[in-house]
Protein backbone atom coordinates (compact mmCIF):
# COMPACT_ATOMS: atom_id res chain seq x y z
CA UNK A 1 0.00 0.00 0.00
CA UNK A 2 1.11 3.63 -0.97
CA UNK A 3 0.08 6.93 -0.31
CA UNK A 4 -1.22 8.04 -3.80
CA UNK A 5 -2.75 11.99 -2.80
CA UNK A 6 -3.30 14.32 -0.25
CA UNK A 7 -6.48 16.46 -0.30
CA UNK A 8 -6.92 19.25 1.80
CA UNK A 9 -10.96 20.10 2.45
CA UNK A 10 -11.85 23.48 3.99
CA UNK A 11 -14.77 24.39 5.85
CA UNK A 12 -15.65 27.37 7.90
CA UNK A 13 -19.16 28.81 9.19
CA UNK A 14 -20.23 31.37 11.50
CA UNK A 15 -20.58 29.92 15.33
CA UNK A 16 -24.32 31.65 15.57
CA UNK A 17 -23.42 33.89 18.70
CA UNK A 18 -19.80 35.00 19.12
CA UNK A 19 -17.99 33.37 22.48
CA UNK A 20 -15.15 35.37 24.13
CA UNK A 21 -12.53 33.48 26.65
CA UNK A 22 -9.76 35.57 28.58
CA UNK A 23 -8.09 36.99 25.54
CA UNK A 24 -9.93 36.22 22.35
CA UNK A 25 -13.53 36.57 20.46
CA UNK A 26 -14.62 33.32 18.56
CA UNK A 27 -16.88 34.52 15.88
CA UNK A 28 -16.25 31.29 12.92
CA UNK A 29 -15.56 27.84 13.93
CA UNK A 30 -14.89 25.10 10.99
CA UNK A 31 -12.95 22.06 10.24
CA UNK A 32 -9.51 21.94 7.93
CA UNK A 33 -9.79 17.80 6.95
CA UNK A 34 -6.72 16.20 5.65
CA UNK A 35 -7.48 13.24 3.56
CA UNK A 36 -4.62 11.08 2.85
CA UNK A 37 -5.74 8.49 0.03
CA UNK A 38 -3.86 5.12 -1.04
CA UNK A 39 -3.71 3.10 -4.08
CA UNK A 40 -5.63 0.25 -2.47
CA UNK A 41 -8.66 2.44 -2.27
CA UNK A 42 -7.99 3.04 1.70
CA UNK A 43 -8.54 6.74 2.68
CA UNK A 44 -7.37 8.21 6.26
CA UNK A 45 -9.16 11.78 7.41
CA UNK A 46 -7.39 13.73 10.24
CA UNK A 47 -8.05 17.08 11.18
CA UNK A 48 -5.68 20.25 11.97
CA UNK A 49 -5.89 24.00 13.32
CA UNK A 50 -9.68 25.05 12.38
CA UNK A 51 -9.44 27.95 10.13
CA UNK A 52 -10.67 30.87 12.43
CA UNK A 53 -9.80 32.99 9.59
CA UNK A 54 -9.20 32.55 5.83
CA UNK A 55 -5.45 34.06 6.11
CA UNK A 56 -5.24 30.92 8.19
CA UNK A 57 -7.09 29.09 5.36
CA UNK A 58 -4.36 29.92 2.60
CA UNK A 59 -1.21 29.44 4.77
CA UNK A 60 -2.76 25.60 4.85
CA UNK A 61 -3.35 25.48 1.48
CA UNK A 62 0.50 26.64 0.44
CA UNK A 63 1.90 23.94 3.00
CA UNK A 64 -0.15 20.93 1.43
CA UNK A 65 1.70 21.98 -1.82
CA UNK A 66 5.30 21.96 0.11
CA UNK A 67 4.73 18.43 2.11
CA UNK A 68 2.84 16.74 -0.74
CA UNK A 69 5.61 15.67 -2.94
CA UNK A 70 7.46 14.16 0.87
CA UNK A 71 4.58 11.75 1.10
CA UNK A 72 3.05 10.34 -1.89
CA UNK A 73 4.86 6.75 -2.56
CA UNK A 74 5.58 6.52 1.10
CA UNK A 75 3.69 3.64 3.03
CA UNK A 76 1.39 5.02 5.61
CA UNK A 77 2.70 2.62 7.89
CA UNK A 78 6.08 3.89 8.00
CA UNK A 79 4.72 6.76 10.06
CA UNK A 80 7.51 7.54 12.10
CA UNK A 81 9.71 7.53 8.79
CA UNK A 82 7.14 10.15 7.57
CA UNK A 83 6.84 12.34 10.90
CA UNK A 84 10.55 12.63 11.00
CA UNK A 85 10.63 13.75 6.88
CA UNK A 86 7.82 16.47 7.57
CA UNK A 87 9.37 18.01 10.94
CA UNK A 88 12.36 19.82 9.30
CA UNK A 89 12.41 23.06 11.57
CA UNK A 90 15.19 24.49 9.39
CA UNK A 91 12.25 24.81 6.90
CA UNK A 92 8.97 24.06 8.85
CA UNK A 93 7.75 22.50 12.07
CA UNK A 94 9.28 23.26 15.37
CA UNK A 95 5.92 25.38 16.30
CA UNK A 96 3.22 27.04 15.05
CA UNK A 97 0.95 26.33 11.80
CA UNK A 98 3.42 24.44 10.08
CA UNK A 99 3.42 21.85 12.55
CA UNK A 100 -0.16 21.85 13.14
CA UNK A 101 -0.63 20.81 9.51
CA UNK A 102 2.17 17.97 10.38
CA UNK A 103 -0.88 17.13 13.31
CA UNK A 104 -3.57 16.86 11.27
CA UNK A 105 -1.23 14.63 8.55
CA UNK A 106 -0.55 12.56 11.17
CA UNK A 107 -3.46 12.38 12.86
CA UNK A 108 -4.97 11.09 8.98
CA UNK A 109 -2.23 8.11 8.88
CA UNK A 110 -3.75 6.93 12.39
CA UNK A 111 -7.17 6.93 10.95
CA UNK A 112 -5.69 5.13 7.59
CA UNK A 113 -3.82 2.58 9.59
CA UNK A 114 -6.86 1.88 11.36
CA UNK A 115 -9.21 1.22 8.28
CA UNK A 116 -6.32 -0.91 6.62
CA UNK A 117 -6.23 -3.15 10.04
CA UNK A 118 -9.70 -3.26 10.90
CA UNK A 119 -8.75 -2.18 14.60
CA UNK A 120 -9.85 1.26 16.41
CA UNK A 121 -6.61 3.96 16.39
CA UNK A 122 -7.43 2.66 20.86
CA UNK A 123 -6.56 -0.21 19.96
CA UNK A 124 -3.71 0.40 17.98
CA UNK A 125 -2.09 2.25 20.08
CA UNK A 126 -2.77 -0.46 23.31
CA UNK A 127 -6.60 -0.08 24.41
CA UNK A 128 -5.89 0.62 28.02
CA UNK A 129 -9.33 1.04 28.89
CA UNK A 130 -12.78 1.00 26.94
CA UNK A 131 -14.54 3.61 28.48
CA UNK A 132 -12.88 7.34 29.50
CA UNK A 133 -14.02 10.39 32.17
CA UNK A 134 -15.24 13.46 30.47
CA UNK A 135 -15.67 16.83 31.25
CA UNK A 136 -18.11 19.33 29.24
CA UNK A 137 -15.94 22.67 27.80
CA UNK A 138 -18.36 25.79 27.92
CA UNK A 139 -18.51 28.70 30.39
CA UNK A 140 -17.32 31.49 27.94
CA UNK A 141 -18.29 34.96 28.13
CA UNK A 142 -21.07 35.79 25.67
CA UNK A 143 -23.39 39.12 25.19
CA UNK A 144 -26.22 39.31 27.82
CA UNK A 145 -25.20 36.01 29.12
CA UNK A 146 -24.44 37.16 33.05
CA UNK A 147 -24.59 35.02 36.04
CA UNK A 148 -27.58 33.71 35.51
CA UNK A 149 -26.92 32.46 32.45
CA UNK A 150 -23.50 30.56 33.66
CA UNK A 151 -25.89 28.90 35.94
CA UNK A 152 -28.28 28.04 33.44
CA UNK A 153 -25.88 26.31 31.35
CA UNK A 154 -24.23 24.62 33.86
CA UNK A 155 -27.58 23.26 35.41
CA UNK A 156 -27.92 21.77 31.24
CA UNK A 157 -24.73 20.12 31.26
CA UNK A 158 -26.01 18.34 35.06
CA UNK A 159 -29.11 17.33 32.40
CA UNK A 160 -26.68 15.84 29.80
CA UNK A 161 -24.86 13.52 32.31
CA UNK A 162 -21.94 16.02 33.61
CA UNK A 163 -19.64 14.79 36.49
CA UNK A 164 -17.29 17.65 35.35
CA UNK A 165 -17.22 21.16 33.55
CA UNK A 166 -15.12 23.81 33.01
CA UNK A 167 -15.36 27.62 32.32
CA UNK A 168 -13.36 30.12 31.74
CA UNK A 169 -12.10 33.39 33.67
CA UNK A 170 -9.63 36.28 32.66
CA UNK A 171 -12.05 37.96 30.68
CA UNK A 172 -13.28 40.68 33.65
CA UNK A 173 -12.07 41.72 36.57
CA UNK A 174 -10.39 39.22 39.41
CA UNK A 175 -13.34 39.44 41.69
CA UNK A 176 -15.90 39.22 39.17
CA UNK A 177 -14.75 35.93 37.83
CA UNK A 178 -13.97 34.56 41.20
CA UNK A 179 -18.02 35.23 41.45
CA UNK A 180 -17.92 33.62 38.09
CA UNK A 181 -16.72 30.60 39.91
CA UNK A 182 -18.89 30.88 42.45
CA UNK A 183 -21.96 30.81 41.29
CA UNK A 184 -21.27 27.58 39.15
CA UNK A 185 -19.62 25.71 41.93
CA UNK A 186 -22.74 26.38 43.84
CA UNK A 187 -24.93 25.52 40.75
CA UNK A 188 -23.21 22.20 40.35
CA UNK A 189 -22.83 21.26 43.81
CA UNK A 190 -19.97 19.66 45.92
CA UNK A 191 -19.44 16.35 43.62
CA UNK A 192 -19.26 17.29 40.17
CA UNK A 193 -15.62 18.31 39.13
CA UNK A 194 -14.90 21.63 38.34
CA UNK A 195 -12.22 23.24 36.25
CA UNK A 196 -11.10 26.60 35.19
CA UNK A 197 -9.40 28.31 32.11
CA UNK A 198 -7.65 31.43 32.15
CA UNK A 199 -6.29 30.83 28.14
CA UNK A 200 -3.24 33.10 28.96
CA UNK A 201 -4.93 35.88 30.15
CA UNK A 202 -3.01 36.78 33.47
CA UNK A 203 0.62 37.72 34.82
CA UNK A 204 2.22 35.69 37.49
CA UNK A 205 1.31 38.00 39.92
CA UNK A 206 -2.84 37.94 38.61
CA UNK A 207 -2.88 34.37 38.65
CA UNK A 208 -1.31 34.20 42.32
CA UNK A 209 -4.21 36.44 43.13
CA UNK A 210 -6.94 34.64 41.16
CA UNK A 211 -6.07 31.53 42.47
CA UNK A 212 -5.88 32.14 46.02
CA UNK A 213 -9.29 33.32 46.04
CA UNK A 214 -10.79 30.53 43.74
CA UNK A 215 -9.43 28.01 46.14
CA UNK A 216 -12.57 27.97 48.39
CA UNK A 217 -14.23 26.70 45.91
CA UNK A 218 -12.25 23.08 45.06
CA UNK A 219 -11.48 24.08 41.81
CA UNK A 220 -10.00 20.59 40.15
CA UNK A 221 -7.46 22.67 37.51
CA UNK A 222 -6.41 25.75 36.92
CA UNK A 223 -5.64 26.10 33.15
CA UNK A 224 -3.15 28.06 31.37
CA UNK A 225 -3.12 30.43 34.06
CA UNK A 226 -0.36 32.73 32.40
CA UNK A 227 1.77 33.09 28.70
CA UNK A 228 2.32 29.57 27.94
CA UNK A 229 6.33 29.97 27.06
CA UNK A 230 6.55 31.57 30.49
CA UNK A 231 8.06 28.27 32.36
CA UNK A 232 9.03 29.73 35.53
CA UNK A 233 6.35 31.83 35.76
CA UNK A 234 4.14 28.19 35.68
CA UNK A 235 6.54 26.88 38.12
CA UNK A 236 6.06 29.97 40.80
CA UNK A 237 2.40 29.63 40.62
CA UNK A 238 2.38 26.03 41.01
CA UNK A 239 4.41 26.90 44.22
CA UNK A 240 1.84 29.48 45.69
CA UNK A 241 -1.27 27.58 45.26
CA UNK A 242 -2.96 24.23 46.09
CA UNK A 243 -4.79 24.20 43.01
CA UNK A 244 -3.11 21.81 40.34
CA UNK A 245 -2.36 23.49 37.46
CA UNK A 246 -2.72 22.18 33.58
CA UNK A 247 -1.16 23.62 30.79
CA UNK A 248 0.17 22.21 27.64
CA UNK A 249 -3.09 23.29 25.03
CA UNK A 250 -0.70 25.46 23.11
CA UNK A 251 2.65 23.30 23.46
CA UNK A 252 4.46 21.56 20.81
CA UNK A 253 6.30 18.40 20.56
CA UNK A 254 8.11 16.66 23.26
CA UNK A 255 10.74 19.02 23.63
CA UNK A 256 8.23 21.61 24.77
CA UNK A 257 6.50 19.47 27.21
CA UNK A 258 10.49 18.37 28.90
CA UNK A 259 11.31 21.85 29.45
CA UNK A 260 7.62 22.35 31.71
CA UNK A 261 8.69 19.12 32.96
CA UNK A 262 12.24 20.73 33.84
CA UNK A 263 10.44 23.97 35.42
CA UNK A 264 7.89 21.66 37.37
CA UNK A 265 5.16 23.81 35.29
CA UNK A 266 1.73 21.45 36.04
CA UNK A 267 0.51 18.67 37.40
CA UNK A 268 -1.48 18.12 33.94
CA UNK A 269 -0.46 18.65 30.83
CA UNK A 270 -3.36 19.66 28.50
CA UNK A 271 -1.80 17.90 25.56
CA UNK A 272 -3.75 18.30 22.22
CA UNK A 273 -2.39 15.96 19.20
CA UNK A 274 -4.08 18.54 16.55
CA UNK A 275 -1.13 21.25 17.87
CA UNK A 276 1.96 19.73 19.40
CA UNK A 277 2.34 17.38 16.16
CA UNK A 278 0.19 14.60 15.71
CA UNK A 279 -0.88 11.29 17.64
CA UNK A 280 2.76 9.86 17.39
CA UNK A 281 4.10 12.70 18.73
CA UNK A 282 1.26 13.33 21.20
CA UNK A 283 2.37 9.15 22.59
CA UNK A 284 5.78 10.33 22.94
CA UNK A 285 4.50 13.24 25.31
CA UNK A 286 2.69 10.67 27.36
CA UNK A 287 4.99 8.20 27.78
CA UNK A 288 7.48 11.43 28.91
CA UNK A 289 4.66 12.58 31.15
CA UNK A 290 4.48 8.94 32.69
CA UNK A 291 8.05 8.90 33.68
CA UNK A 292 7.43 11.87 36.15
CA UNK A 293 3.89 10.86 37.22
CA UNK A 294 2.10 13.22 35.63
CA UNK A 295 -1.43 13.47 33.69
CA UNK A 296 -2.85 13.88 30.59
CA UNK A 297 -5.80 15.65 29.86
CA UNK A 298 -5.88 16.53 26.30
CA UNK A 299 -7.32 19.90 24.95
CA UNK A 300 -9.45 19.43 21.95
CA UNK A 301 -11.85 17.73 19.43
CA UNK A 302 -13.06 14.42 21.81
CA UNK A 303 -13.58 12.64 18.06
CA UNK A 304 -9.64 11.68 18.42
CA UNK A 305 -8.78 12.58 21.84
CA UNK A 306 -10.90 9.79 22.93
CA UNK A 307 -8.99 7.30 21.22
CA UNK A 308 -5.65 8.56 22.91
CA UNK A 309 -6.85 9.19 26.54
CA UNK A 310 -8.14 5.45 26.37
CA UNK A 311 -4.79 3.97 25.22
CA UNK A 312 -2.44 5.57 27.95
CA UNK A 313 -2.33 4.86 31.97
CA UNK A 314 -1.74 7.89 32.56
CA UNK A 315 -4.97 9.83 30.61
CA UNK A 316 -6.86 11.64 32.88
CA UNK A 317 -10.31 12.74 31.64
CA UNK A 318 -11.24 14.00 28.00
CA UNK A 319 -12.72 17.45 26.63
CA UNK A 320 -16.32 17.29 25.40
CA UNK A 321 -17.52 19.90 23.63
CA UNK A 322 -21.28 21.01 22.71
CA UNK A 323 -23.69 23.06 20.95
CA UNK A 324 -22.86 25.89 23.44
CA UNK A 325 -19.76 26.50 21.79
CA UNK A 326 -20.91 25.88 18.39
CA UNK A 327 -24.06 25.55 16.88
CA UNK A 328 -22.95 23.03 14.25
CA UNK A 329 -21.18 21.06 16.80
CA UNK A 330 -23.45 18.12 16.71
CA UNK A 331 -23.56 17.93 12.88
CA UNK A 332 -20.71 17.86 11.21
CA UNK A 333 -19.90 13.92 12.10
CA UNK A 334 -22.28 11.28 11.21
CA UNK A 335 -21.58 9.65 14.73
CA UNK A 336 -22.83 11.31 17.76
CA UNK A 337 -20.92 10.64 21.00
CA UNK A 338 -23.07 11.40 24.59
CA UNK A 339 -22.03 11.14 28.01
CA UNK A 340 -23.58 7.82 29.87
CA UNK A 341 -25.22 7.64 33.28
CA UNK A 342 -21.37 8.25 34.81
CA UNK A 343 -20.25 10.93 32.92
CA UNK A 344 -17.59 9.03 30.90
CA UNK A 345 -17.81 8.31 27.24
CA UNK A 346 -17.20 4.96 25.26
CA UNK A 347 -14.73 4.37 23.19
CA UNK A 348 -15.62 3.80 19.26
CA UNK A 349 -14.28 0.69 18.68
CA UNK A 350 -14.95 0.85 14.55
CA UNK A 351 -11.86 1.35 12.13
CA UNK A 352 -9.79 3.97 12.68
CA UNK A 353 -10.96 7.06 14.59
CA UNK A 354 -14.61 5.51 13.69
CA UNK A 355 -16.09 9.12 13.15
CA UNK A 356 -17.20 9.97 9.73
CA UNK A 357 -17.28 13.60 8.31
CA UNK A 358 -20.86 14.25 7.10
CA UNK A 359 -19.80 15.82 3.93
CA UNK A 360 -23.44 16.49 2.15
CA UNK A 361 -24.04 18.96 5.50
CA UNK A 362 -20.87 20.66 5.15
CA UNK A 363 -20.24 21.47 1.73
CA UNK A 364 -22.66 24.23 2.28
CA UNK A 365 -19.48 25.93 4.18
CA UNK A 366 -16.80 24.49 1.65
CA UNK A 367 -13.72 26.82 1.36
CA UNK A 368 -13.37 26.66 -2.39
Amino acid sequence: MKISDIELRQYRWERGRPIRNGKHVYTHSGLNLICVHTDAGVTGIGWAHKPHTTGMATVMRGLLEHFKPLVIGQDPFDYRRIWETLWEPKLVGRRGITTRFISGLDIALWDLMGKATGKSVHKLLGGFRDRVPAYIAGGYYEEGKGLAGLAAEMEENLALGAKAVKIKIGGVSINEDVERVRVARETIGDEVKLMVDANCAYSVREAINIARKMEPYDVFWFEEPIAPDDYRGHGKLAAATAIPIATGENEYTRYGFRDLIAADAAAIFNADAEILGGITEFMNVAALAATHDLQIAPHGDQEVHLHLVGAIPNGLIVEFYRETVDTNRGRIFQEKMTLDEDGWLTVPDGPGLAVTPDFEFLEQYRIK
